[in-house]
């Protein structure tokens, strides 16, 4: 199923199941996303939303609230009630804002209640197919020589996207031009067209522009390689440690009761490991989990901290 008719059927029997759920006088609840319709966090809400209504006998509302890396979204859970009527599907930012926002009006930690870890997804060193590199190791004997030279094209600023070029950079002794841009399309339609030489993307984004032969891949951003693409190697094979991919997960606010908690948890595992919800996130690039809410509280934990180093050793900063 595409990408906007599956968006369209999640959207359909969501409001369906609203409408049942209110006509019984069944209790709701929203999921606010801090992005736009449309992306990876917007369709792990919605699938999310479709597989939780019927199992947990509750109305979910997917709410877009964009802007602020996240933030928005997030600081409306933080103040929300205690209870499950307000819920938050978070991506990576989640964790890498803590230290790239000097005041948040949040604790990404302690404001709320971890449930489930939902997804993951590696990113891709993509460029135009002409570019003269083949790999990694010859990308970056051209840089080297060309230092300055290259630009790579930056979906978001503070993004893992970016953040992992940034590591690439200071990691391989680089210098490149990083170049904002407000989404992913954007930097990968110049990166096609030649305007920046590389981008960091999510499967997703980059998917059917590579299948195409738009793009090429030079590169994961994971440890393991990708099934789909054998060929690209990981970073880290020249640079031990580099991991940087992107994930997705479910919080509710502070305070919610632990039985609560532990039920849409169980219910988010089930729903992950569902033929129907597992189609939807592997045809997006991205790989299912479904953790327990004390495993997602530790990964969060440990998220905040890895990418506090990283925005440290980078130098990166918010305007």
């Amino acid at each position: 199923m595409q990408r906007r008719h599956f968006l369209a059927a999640a959207s359909a029997s969501g409001w369906a199941l609203a409408g049942r759920a209110l006509a019984a006088g069944e209790p709701g609840s929203r999921i606010l996303v801090g992005a736009t319709p449309g992306g990876g966090t917007d369709l792990v809400a919605r699938s999310l939303a479709a597989e939780l209504g019927p199992r947990l006998q509750r109305q979910f509302i997917v709410e877009n609230r964009p802007g602020a890396a996240g933030n928005i979204a997030a600081g409306a859970v933080a103040k929300a009630e205690p209870d499950l009527s307000s819920l938050l599907v978070c991506y990576t930012s989640h964790a890498i804002n803590a230290s790239l926002f000097p005041k948040l009006p949040f604790d990404p930690l302690k404001d709320f209640t971890a449930l489930s870890l939902v997804a993951r997804s590696p990113l891709l060193l993509v460029t135009r197919p002409d570019f003269p590199a083949a790999s990694l190791r010859e990308l970056l004997a051209s840089a080297k020589s060309r230092q300055g030279q290259l630009s790579i094209g930056v979906a978001g600023v503070g993004s893992a996207n970016h953040l992992a070029g940034e590591m690439l950079k200071t990691q391989a002794g680089i210098a490149a031009v990083s170049v904002p841009y407000k989404g992913a399309g954007p930097a990968l339609t110049d990166a096609m067209s030649g305007q920046v030489d590389l981008v960091f993307s999510n499967v997703a984004s980059a998917q059917e522009l590579i299948k195409g032969g738009k793009l090429k891949v030079l590169a994961v951003s994971t440890a393991q390689r990708v099934a789909a693409y054998p060929n690209a190697a990981p970073v880290a094979e020249l640079f031990a440690g580099f991991d940087y991919g992107s994930w997705y997960g479910l919080l509710g606010p502070a305070g919610i009761k632990p039985a609560d908690a532990q039920r849409v948890a169980a219910a988010a595992r089930a729903a992950v490991s569902g033929e129907a919800m597992r189609k939807h996130l592997t045809t997006e690039g991205l790989e299912p989990v479904g953790s327990t809410s004390a495993e997602f509280a530790s990964f969060l934990q440990d998220e905040v901290e890895r990418w506090r180093k990283v925005v440290q050793l980078t130098g990166t900063k918010v305007e």
